[in-house]
């Protein structure tokens, strides 16, 4: 009943952010244009986008299966796929997308893979995803922060808060797995001296936790170091994956027949949103996310076309995908319970 209420809760909160981000962005804004704006966007360049987006979201699957297959011997490639819908869906409605992982894994056991394999294939999986995320922002630092100074504004704090947080997650995961016992006596060190000082209350469950995250992450280093050909297929199509999302402005921007600003320049701006919001603990990164897109975007679409673009942009990389999702795990749902 616990788990069930907070199931419950964590729902009606993400509709309540997402009534919010909506009230907030279209409060000024005529909706009468904004729709007469959407009408102009090419149908076949709306196709494309939302083609973008579903290939973005499967080629987590596909790299599951690849992972898994190396690992076990064998993977259910259809399953995987499901299980990137899972992962969006639930890292979608869940604060800082803490959801996502825990219940990719319950599905993968369910459907029989062994437990320590998917352990480490999702481990890997998201080492790599904060690793190529970080490298692109630092990259953008180094090499185009001309463009960042120049779009993002006021908000380019929130781009250097969003950088040091990943950088700083990857470099935690990065010491669990290079110093284990070192990091499994700090982690127990902090856990005695915060029950010490009553921030909270001895937990044997939570120091079995403590065990168990730096168990995992010793065998994905395991993993890692005897599997470098799978390690650097993964990280290339993390690469590609990323870039087709963050280049989901750039299909929109050319649907409208706009030009004069370059797919590399939008792609950078909109790395530089998904940065900024990426370790917000807010499900979906939402209302941040649309105020930002409307700030940085301003120059690039024009005060005509910027929030239709956020629409079509945003709609898709984020809402489409979640209700394909959602459509995804019910059929999947029913046909569980007749088989």
């Amino acid at each position: 009943m616990k788990d069930r209420l907070k199931n419950q809760l964590s729902y009606l909160f993400f509709v309540v952010l997402a009534l919010f981000a909506f009230y907030t962005v279209f409060r000024d804004n005529d909706l009468g244009m904004i729709m007469a704006s959407l009408r102009r966007m090419n149908l076949w360049y709306l196709l494309l986008a939302a083609t973008t987006a579903l290939v973005f979201t499967m080629m987590e699957g596909v790299m599951i299966w690849y992972l898994l297959r190396g690992l076990q011997g064998k993977a259910d490639f259809i399953n995987c796929i499901r299980y990137s819908f899972v992962g969006f869906l639930y890292s979608g409605i869940t604060p800082s997308a803490t959801g996502g992982q825990p219940m990719q894994l319950y599905h993968m056991k369910r459907d029989g893979n062994s437990l320590s394999a998917s352990t480490v294939v999702l481990m890997t999986v998201a080492l790599i995803y904060k690793l190529v995320l970080v490298l692109m922002g630092l990259a953008m630092l180094f090499f185009g922060f001309s463009t960042l100074k120049s779009h993002l504004g006021n908000y380019l704090k929130l781009f250097y808060l969003g950088t040091f947080l990943n950088t700083a997650l990857v470099a935690v995961l990065l010491m669990v797995m290079a110093f284990p016992n070192f990091t499994r006596l700090l982690l127990l060190f902090v856990n005695q001296l915060l029950v010490k000082i009553k921030i909270w209350k001895k937990s044997e469950a939570r120091t079995a936790k403590i065990e168990q995250f730096v168990q995992s992450y010793q065998n994905a280093v395991s993993f890692l170091v005897h599997n470098k050909k799978h390690v650097l297929v993964v990280v290339i199509a993390t690469f590609v994956q990323r870039c087709l999302v963050f280049l989901l402005p750039y299909i929109v921007y050319c649907g409208f027949g706009m030009s004069g600003t370059g797919a590399l320049t939008i792609l950078m701006v909109q790395m530089s949103i998904y940065l900024a919001v990426d370790m917000l603990p807010l499900p979906g990164a939402q209302g941040i996310t649309e105020l930002m897109y409307r700030r940085v975007f301003q120059k690039i679409f024009t005060a005509e076309y910027v929030i239709p673009s956020m629409c079509v942009s945003r709609g898709i990389s984020f809402y489409f995908l979640l209700f394909v999702s959602i459509g995804v795990c019910a059929a999947h749902r029913i046909w569980f319970k007749r088989h």
